[in-house]
């Protein structure tokens, strides 16, 4: 009997472990989501209103973070650059990022 429950003790704390092991890589990952995206969306904003592209700069990221399932959270534009805040769900959590982008004038 006491290596049966010996043995399900083991397989507990493995379970345990493993799903504490993929939480914390699906918060790596979404985090590295969030950063790409404030990336891209730093970029489309500091496009727009350099006048590569059309629209409202912050509308424009505001569009790109919405369709990638995320959340801008802020965003500033001073001349030409651009600064974005990307918020990306994990599960009751929220990983976030920050980005710049343009050129100086």
């Amino acid at each position: 009997m006491s290596g049966t429950a010996l043995a399900v003790g083991a397989l507990a704390v493995t379970a345990t472990l493993a799903v504490g092991v993929a939480g914390a890589g699906v918060a790596a990952v979404r985090s590295v989501q969030a950063a790409g995206l404030a990336d891209a969306a730093a970029l489309a904003a500091a496009d727009a209103a350099a006048g590569a592209i059309s629209g409202i700069p912050c509308e424009r990221a505001a569009a790109l973070t919405g369709r990638a399932g995320a959340e801008l959270a802020s965003c500033t534009v001073d001349a030409l650059i651009a600064t974005v805040e990307v918020t990306v769900p994990v599960g009751v959590f929220t990983a976030r990022a920050r980005a710049r982008a343009g050129s100086a004038p």
